[in-house]
C-alpha cells in the first residue's frame, strides 16, 4: 500500500473531496442510509460488505428496520484516509443503485466529559464501572468502550470550587448543521454561555445552568 494510502485526511481535505451525504466527526465518516423495509435495508448491508471485501477495507454497520448507519475510518492510522474517500464514494453509488436515500444531517456522535481536579484519582473507577479500556497514555488518557456501544469519556481538568458541574456533553455535528442545533437549544430555553472557539465548538446551557457544547471538525489542529 503506498504511503499516501495511510495519510490521514484533515476536516479540510475530507471536505475538498466534496462527498454528498458524508458527515466527517471524531476522526471518522459517517452517513445514514433510510430504504423502504428490512429486506431492502439487508439487501443493501450485502452489497457494501461484498464492496468492503473487495476492497479489503471494512466499514462498521448499523442494521435496522429501514436504516443503515455507516461509520469508517482506517483504524491502523487512526483516522480517516483515502481509502475511506474511496469506499464512501462505492458506498454512495450502491445507495442509487438501490433506491435508497442516503444523508448526514441528522448523523451525530456523543462524548461525555468529567470535568475534574484529578483524573487520576477517578479514572480507575469510571473504567470499572463501565467496562472501559484505556485509549493513550497518562493520567487524562480518554476510557473508551473496546466494543463501541457506549460513548468515549474523557477528563478536562478544572478547579474544585462547589458548586460546579461534573459532567457535560459534547455532541459532535456536521458543521452544515450546527447552527440548527444551536438555535433549537435556544428556542429550547438554553442560553449561549460562549462562542470564543466557535466553529470549533460553542458552549450552551440549559435553564438550570448545566453545560453542553455543539462541537465540529472546522479550525481545529
Amino acid at each position: 500500500m503506498s504511503p499516501d494510502r495511510k495519510q490521514t485526511l484533515t476536516g479540510s481535505q475530507v471536505e475538498a473531496e466534496g462527498l454528498t451525504g458524508w458527515t466527517f466527526a471524531l476522526d471518522e465518516l459517517s452517513t445514514r442510509i433510510s430504504c423502504p423495509d428490512f429486506a431492502a435495508a439487508l439487501r443493501l448491508v450485502v452489497a457494501i460488505g461484498e464492496a468492503a471485501e473487495s476492497a479489503d477495507h471494512h466499514p462498521d454497520l448499523d442494521l435496522r428496520w429501514g436504516r443503515v448507519d455507516v461509520r469508517m475510518s482506517s483504524h491502523d492510522v487512526g483516522g480517516v484516509t483515502s481509502r475511506d474517500v474511496d469506499l464512501a464514494r462505492t458506498i454512495s453509488r450502491l445507495v442509487q443503485e438501490q433506491g435508497a436515500e442516503q444523508a448526514s444531517d441528522t448523523v451525530s456522535r456523543l462524548e461525555l466529559a468529567l470535568d475534574t481536579p484529578s483524573a487520576a484519582e477517578i479514572r480507575p473507577f469510571w473504567a470499572a464501572i463501565q467496562g472501559l479500556e484505556d485509549a493513550g497514555d497518562g493520567e487524562w488518557a480518554d476510557l473508551k468502550d473496546p466494543f463501541d456501544r457506549t460513548p468515549t469519556l474523557w477528563f478536562q481538568e478544572s478547579g474544585d470550587e462547589e458548586p460546579r458541574q461534573r459532567w457535560h456533553p459534547d455532541i459532535w455535528v456536521d458543521p452544515a448543521q450546527a447552527r440548527a442545533r444551536i438555535d433549537a437549544a435556544l428556542a429550547a430555553g438554553g442560553t449561549l454561555v460562549s462562542d470564543e472557539h466557535a466553529p470549533s465548538f460553542w458552549v450552551l446551557a440549559d435553564a438550570q445552568g448545566n453545560k453542553a457544547c455543539i462541537c465540529t471538525w472546522q479550525e481545529r489542529g
